[in-house]
């Protein structure tokens, strides 16, 4: 069973591996920096579906897909999928997963889904709760546009620190594993809601930011372990702004980040040449970018030993519309081989 380690990190005393991991990405993902790394990529985003939030299920149903069939696990022996996504009441996560008739667990952590997902997968894995579990996020971004800003018809101007929501979905299938399986998750540790009054809702690397340097402040506290100690360190997704706050922010505490630090946000797009103003954002941002290069990197041995850290912005139509301020939220995977 797993243990507490320090305050806030829990350690996985059974082995829970990845058996099997799916990326699918849209038209604009597949221009950028990752475009080999994706199992699928499309060169129009509605996949033939009539509505953006139909077109957003193809990616959760596409990526579950390619993980099962990569582990070669029995769908009669996956016990629950938990999924979530940007929109009201999980909907494309529905549409994406009911086909499979899996017990359903919806999620919702905004940007943070994807580590939030695997770290409640986990547990129930480790816990021998289920046999396997499947976590899996995505964003799309006209349906994140239509519910959050304008719809795209609008021609709305962005403002040069906001983020672009990726078109993509990842999804991982996780379960009891033997010592020579790889990777697997070691350490994981539920982040806790911080709100430091940023109430642009353009500027949510700035919100998030707070919540990524708490997370890790702790759990470098309670694993005795410093930033040197991993091979990569990658936050999803703070962007440009959030990732320079994150530094500054942990240089406070005397932590340094050094050069194994990343962000999913950062990574997915030629930030000038695409258009991106600060970078990526959305849950699908960091699921797709875990579940191409860093685990085909891991699955390699080219990474063994790496910290995730997904962010997410905890505000909803009305609430920012009503002026209010955007907490954050964020939730740590270690993984290792």
């Amino acid at each position: 069973m797993s243990v507490r380690i320090g305050k806030k990190t829990i350690e996985l005393q059974n082995r829970v591996v990845i058996k099997g991991f799916g990326s699918v990405c849209g038209a604009k993902e597949s221009k950028g920096p990752l475009k080999d790394f994706f199992d699928i990529s499309y060169d129009d985003n509605k996949f033939g579906k009539e509505t953006w939030e139909e077109a957003e299920g193809v990616l959760q149903e596409k990526a579950v897909n390619i993980a099962i069939e990569k582990s070669k696990v029995d769908k009669k022996e996956i016990d629950f999928i938990l999924a979530g996504d940007l929109l009201d009441q999980c909907v494309s996560s529905m549409l994406g997963v009911k086909k499979l008739k899996i017990p359903f667990l919806g999620q919702f952590g905004a940007c943070s889904t994807m580590a939030q997902t695997i770290l409640v997968s986990s547990l129930l894995v480790e816990s021998k709760a289920a046999r396997n579990a499947i976590a899996v996020t995505s964003s799309h971004f006209c349906s994140a546009e239509r519910q959050y800003r304008f719809p795209l018809d609008y021609g709305g101007q962005r403002t040069p620190n906001a983020q672009w929501t990726v078109t993509g979905s990842g999804a991982v299938l996780l379960g009891e594993g033997e010592k020579i399986e790889s990777p697997y998750i070691k350490r994981v540790m539920a982040g806790t809601i911080e709100d430091f009054g940023v109430t642009d809702s353009s500027n949510m690397g700035a919100a998030m930011a707070p919540s990524a340097a708490s997370t890790l402040k702790y759990f470098f506290k309670d694993t005795q372990t410093t930033p040197k100690d991993y091979d990569l360190i990658v936050t999803g997704d703070l962007g440009e702004i959030g990732s320079k706050l994150l530094v500054e922010l942990l240089e406070k505490e005397k932590i340094n980040m050094g050069g194994n630090y990343n962000d999913c946000g950062l990574m997915i797009y030629y930030k000038e040449e695409q258009d991106v103003h600060a970078g990526g954002s959305g849950c699908g941002c960091s699921a797709s970018v875990l579940c191409s290069c860093i685990l085909k990197k891991m699955k390699k041995k080219e990474l063994n030993n790496i910290l995730f850290i997904a962010t997410g912005a905890l505000m909803s139509p009305t609430s920012f519309q009503q002026g209010k301020s955007i907490p954050g939220i964020a939730h740590l995977i270690q993984i290792c081989n």
